[in-house]
């Protein structure tokens, strides 16, 4: 019988990516959880699978445990990707509540139903993230999974809150979590709440003259390592699959680091705007978070002692391919909102 595979968060950059990687590398039946009002732009072209069954939607919501209970049940998952999340560190600071419950009590959803259906033999995947480091001092740098925890938003918190539940109900239960701090990752799909991604988007627009030359920021100081989206989903692979131990932790990243200023640069270089001295960066109050993780550059030594994963994609693809994405989705679209 096929490996089963329950993926939350499926409709997503990273959920659609790992889809793509399983359906192509592995001959698992995937199971994704889909909300009612789940977009499904970034699996359309998933279609012929969604047709023959080897990709199956399963309607349901984190915050309903029946619905999750019910699914776990029916599909007895041999791995399961836990990546739904309210995932947008800077909207959180003005949606908290929906970001804590989401995000703590969506996980806990998923582990006690785990734990009540008596899932002896899954390997979970719990998605926390580099962001629960929040401000590192510079002597700390690069970040190790030791580092403590100074989260600078409400996201940040709550994933604090699921990383520290994928512990315990490994501790506890003997569940065979695998935790990841994932740090900056991106590529096509990727949100435009997110400061590449609206970057590529508003270059885009200047390329093909919607709005004039004007690029808008917030803070372009902050240090960042990059790793490419279809990296990052194998790493994901490899940590379910290369002798996972219950309730280990995992810092991963890509081998790539600069600043959101460069990586603004960058772009703009490798955009088909002719004229690119003409741009002008203007700061915007509003996508200012009031405090900022802003050295975010990790150790993921010992990631790759144990897998052997190492990132593969560079920085200039991964900048390219997101330039790409939007040229194709404003024109598919005409998704001209500017975030």
């Amino acid at each position: 019988m096929k490996n089963k595979v329950f993926i939350t968060g499926l409709t997503g950059m990273v959920g659609s990516h790992l889809a793509d990687f399983l359906l192509k590398k592995t001959k698992f039946k995937i199971y994704g959880l889909c909300r009612w009002n789940s977009k499904l732009n970034n699996i359309f072209h998933l279609g012929k699978y969604i047709k023959n069954k080897r990709l199956n939607i399963v309607n349901g919501d984190l915050l309903d445990e029946n619905s999750i209970n019910n699914a776990l049940k029916r599909i007895k998952p041999k791995y399961i990707f836990h990546l739904a999340a309210h995932s947008y560190p800077t909207t959180s600071f003005t949606s908290p509540k929906e970001t804590l419950s989401t995000n703590i009590i969506g996980t806990l959803n998923i582990l006690e139903s785990i734990r009540l259906l008596n899932l002896k033999k899954v390997v979970v995947h719990i998605c926390s993230s580099s962001e629960v480091f929040g401000k590192v001092d510079k002597k700390n740098i690069p970040i190790k999974e030791e580092n403590s925890y100074h989260p600078a938003s409400p996201y940040a918190i709550s994933k604090v809150g699921t990383d520290l539940l994928g512990k315990y109900y490994a501790d506890a239960y003997g569940i065979n979590t695998q935790i990841t701090r994932m740090f900056t990752h991106t590529g096509p799909r990727r949100s435009e709440f997110f400061a590449e991604s609206t970057f590529a988007k508003q270059i885009v627009m200047i390329e093909k003259k919607i709005v004039p030359p004007i690029i808008y920021v917030g803070n372009v100081k902050s240090l960042r390592t990059i790793c490419d989206v279809r990296d990052a989903v194998r790493a994901y692979y490899m940590l379910v699959t290369k002798n996972p131990i219950p309730g280990s932790t995992y810092n991963i990243g890509g081998s790539y680091s600069c600043t959101i200023e460069k990586l603004l640069r960058n772009l703009i270089r490798l955009s088909k705007i002719k004229n690119k001295n003409n741009i002008k960066i203007k700061i915007d109050k509003n996508r200012i978070r009031p405090i900022d993780a802003d050295l975010q550059v990790p150790s993921i030594k010992k990631f790759v002692k144990h897998t052997g994963w190492k990132p593969q994609i560079s920085f200039d693809k991964t900048c390219n391919d997101l330039l790409d994405y939007w040229r194709k989705e404003i024109d598919k679209t005409s998704n001209y909102f500017n975030r």
